[in-house]
């Protein structure tokens, strides 16, 4: 692929912000995923909800929510949004020792939304490391990624097609 390819060098490779002025706005949505792996010890005590730090899930949801509103400022090249909807959730998975993370996140606007799902989630599962690392930090985060998008000239995309 050459950079030609890309949208986010222009014609002599130099690194630049799209130009999304033309665009039309539609209503964008998108969903990303993720986890991460622990001890089952820890993973009780992040269900116990006796965590030295508290709330560990509770806090990882803000923290993946107020990340999500800050994507422009994490990402050099990304457009600053208007986010009308941002949706956090977490899933625990005993069985695998396991915290699964899925963001959505909405606007109506120029440019999608995929990187402040992905943003979402990977601060989201970061958080959750920070909260108990102290016991335990070998937990590994995995699987982040887009499974879905919505609106835009390309239109809809899943993981799955």
């Amino acid at each position: 692929m050459t950079t030609e390819h890309l949208t986010h060098f222009d014609a002599t490779g130099q690194a630049h912000m799209v130009d999304v002025g033309a665009k039309a706005e539609t209503h964008r949505i998108a969903l990303a995923t993720g986890s991460i792996r622990m001890k089952p010890e820890t993973l009780a005590l992040i269900l116990s909800g006796n965590a030295k730090k508290g709330d560990v899930l509770g806090i990882a949801r803000i923290a993946a929510i107020m990340a999500s509103k800050r994507t422009s400022d994490l990402i050099p090249l990304c457009h600053p949004l208007a986010l009308t909807r941002v949706t956090v959730d977490f899933d625990t998975d005993v069985e695998n020792s396991s915290v699964h993370c899925k963001a959505q996140v909405e606007t109506y606007g120029k440019t999608g939304v995929e990187m402040e799902a992905l943003t979402a989630v990977q601060v989201g599962l970061l958080t959750v490391y920070d909260m108990v690392k102290a016991v335990d930090r070998g937990m590994v985060m995995s699987n982040i990624r887009v499974m879905e998008k919505h609106g835009g000239k390309s239109g809809d995309w899943s993981a799955t097609s």
